[in-house]
């Protein structure tokens, strides 16, 4: 590279990388912000609605790449840079301003989600711009090697979260003593075990740290983006007169490039955005919220993986400038499809053997099936008070594999552990004390019940659970394997990732470049793979099966494969981007 070249990826990849942070730190921090936005809804939706909300920065971002696309071709990818930058900054410093609901009652958590739609709007704008800035600069032979730089951001940013996280909770943590969760009532909240349930001062009030810390990598950011020119490829075209008039009516309008777009979308970014999602957020929350792996653990075990799998996107990258963008991209899809369940079920066991175990023991619900709801409730307005929804709910907390059988028990539905059968009970038919009595002695059973067939009601309580107690803690057979599993996952992500960037360069003409490949893009990974974590613990949830979430990756990936295999054009990285 020239110094010229290393410049252009230095200030694209820098700004992006802080870019990801911003947009990442509430994915990090989904469950803990869920329990100060999200505290008047029902506790088993509370994770489902947490994760929402951070799917809604997923869910506009096609709507940013359309706005900041459209900016890009029409006035240069430089102004839009600074635009997303500003954007994206001021609302992260925002979330950790932001009162919680026991404040500001329910204007908070919908403030906090208007809050991730202008995130998304902003980072919508981002990548489009990033990746198209620095392939238009990139010799014709080493798009994917420059390119992939910029796929590193993403990743990057994650990790960068990540080490902040662990920084600050550690300290917060260590200097603060945790206080006691109490109810409505001022009464302290119990476990199932009947010790008092405490909540860490970062829980609390830590975590706002590193959202307003964000302040400063803004300040940081838009010196770097103030410092780039603008592509030498939009100063040509806009010399000769060719921009385009009318960017997203040329893009989408017509079936010529729509069809374009549309091949994108489902046969390269669909496939990669589950298996990136997977393979980094639905790793992490599958660590901390399933498996139980307490959430510091859970970050170093991920943030070394990062560190170990992040060389893959130059890798990957480099490699499809001489055998070709398309069979790279595929193969990881083919590969995540095929080795998700094994590579899941190996995490488990490995994680928390005890957890393990335990699931082997049968577990049936016998109840009415037309009494059972499909516990997916993102508003939080829904009422699951039937014996089925009960007793599938309080299973699912503990991550019980179970199975629901037809039956009319005369309590409704009841619970079958082992030996052990444990009626449930209606709400909707009890008030008062009889409904707290009932409550009480049901979830008293429930885990009586469960403790005898093995399963870890606490953390402390179970001694085969992965925990690291700082951050090079994990040079021991388990935590080593964590690592290697979560590494290999990683790897998949850097297979479909790091060559994606230079692919959809190479797809659409220059004039309508950055609105193009955004949005397939941002649909791909905004809809298809931002919404995956939410969908996939529903459908477990619903399920009985921890492990049923992940079809959804699974068959997204393979539906690409498909289509990306008979669609999808050869030979991509030998096209002169310039020559259209």
């Amino acid at each position: 590279m020239t110094s010229e070249e290393k410049k252009v990826i230095l200030a694209s990849s820098a700004g992006t990388i802080f870019e990801w942070y911003d947009f990442y730190l509430y994915g990090s921090l989904a469950a803990i912000i869920g329990a100060q936005f999200f505290t008047s809804f029902p506790e088993a939706t509370r994770n489902v609605f947490a994760l929402l909300a951070f799917a809604a920065g997923f869910i506009v971002r096609p709507f940013g790449a359309l706005v900041f696309g459209a900016m890009g071709d029409l006035i240069g990818r430089k102004y839009t840079f600074l635009a997303t930058i500003l954007i994206m900054g001021f609302s992260t410093f925002l979330v950790g301003l932001l009162p919680g609901y026991a404040s500001w009652g329910v204007a908070a958590p919908i403030i906090l989600i208007v809050l991730r739609m202008a995130q998304g709007l902003a980072l919508g704008g981002e990548y489009g711009g990033a990746a198209v800035y620095v392939a238009e600069h990139a010799p014709a032979n080493q798009r994917g090697y420059f390119t992939s730089f910029i796929q590193t951001t993403a990743t990057l940013g994650l990790l960068l979260s990540l080490v902040v996280i662990l920084l600050v909770q550690g300290y917060v943590n260590g200097n603060w003593e945790p206080t006691p969760v109490l109810d409505a009532a001022g009464a302290a909240v119990l476990n199932a075990d009947g010790t008092p349930k405490m909540i860490k001062a970062f829980d609390l009030w830590g975590w706002r740290i590193p959202f307003l810390g964000s302040i400063f990598l803004l300040a940081i950011s838009l010196y770097i983006r103030l410092q780039m020119n603008e592509s030498p490829a939009f100063k040509k075209m806009k010399e000769e007169g060719a921009q385009s008039k009318a960017p997203l009516k040329e893009a989408f309008g017509t079936w010529k490039n729509g069809k374009i777009a549309l091949i994108a979308l489902l046969g390269l970014t669909a496939g990669q955005a589950v298996v990136w999602y997977s393979g980094q957020f639905y790793a992490l929350f599958f660590i901390q919220n399933v498996i139980k792996v307490d959430s510091f653990s859970a970050n170093v075990f991920v943030a070394w993986s990062l560190i170990l799998g992040t060389g893959g996107f130059i890798f990957f990258g480099s490699l499809s400038d001489r055998i070709g963008r398309k069979p790279i991209i595929l193969g990881g899809c083919l590969l995540a499809a095929i080795t998700y369940f094994p590579v899941f079920h190996a995490l488990t066991k490995t994680a928390n053997p005890a957890l393990y175990a335990a699931q082997q023991t049968p577990v049936v619900v016998t109840t009415d099936l037309s009494t059972c709801s499909f516990q997916f409730n993102p508003t939080g307005t829904a009422k699951f008070t039937s014996p089925c929804d009960i007793a599938k709910a309080t299973l699912a907390k503990s991550s019980v594999n179970y199975t629901t059988v037809a039956g009319t028990p005369s309590s409704g539905a009841e619970i079958k552990i082992g030996d052990t059968v444990i009626p449930s009970y209606d709400a909707a038919a009890l008030s008062g004390t009889d409904l707290t009595t009932a409550k009480s002695t049901f979830e008293k059973a429930v885990a009586e019940a469960l403790k005898a067939a093995g399963y870890p009601l606490t953390a402390e309580s179970n001694l085969t659970v992965a925990k690291a107690n700082h951050f090079f803690d994990i040079f021991t057979g388990q935590k080593l394997a964590i690592v290697v599993i979560l590494t290999y996952l990683i790897l998949l992500v850097t297979m479909v990732y790091g060559p994606i960037a230079a692919m959809l360069v190479e797809l659409f003409p220059t004039r309508i470049r950055y609105s193009g490949l955004s949005l397939p893009y941002h649909i791909g990974n905004g809809w298809f793979g931002g919404l995956l974590p939410a969908t996939a613990f529903a459908i477990s949830a619903q399920s009985g099966n921890i492990y049923a979430g992940l079809w959804y990756a699974i068959i997204v990936a393979a539906c690409t494969v498909v289509i990306g295999t008979i669609f999808v054009p050869n030979g991509t990285h030998k096209k002169d981007i310039f020559a259209d």
